[in-house]
């Protein structure tokens, strides 16, 4: 798996690569054991669309976490949500 960043002199690329090991261990990890998630993460898990996962989000059902511009789900809280609506 190959990243390619451009440098802020010169606008040059250098590539960045995460050995096999850890680049398998990233593409294997089961869905309830990471941490976060994108938006398209949990369209694609729970097969919701995004305007409604945005509407949980905005509700406070679902927890998320901001860095940078880059929003992120915490796994944990759209598990407990999935989950109260099996109980139900």
């Amino acid at each position: 798996m190959r990243y390619n960043r451009r440098e802020k002199t010169g606008g040059k690329q250098s590539q960045v690569s995460l050995s096999p090991l850890k680049a398998a261990e990233l593409s294997t990890l089961p869905f309830a054991q990471r941490l976060t998630c994108t938006i398209d993460d949990a369209c694609e898990v729970t097969g919701l669309g995004r305007t409604k996962l945005y509407e949980l989000i905005g509700a406070g059902r679902i927890v998320t976490i901001t860095i940078g511009r880059r929003r992120l789900i915490v796994v944990r809280s759209l598990l407990a949500l999935l989950e109260t609506n099996m109980s139900n």
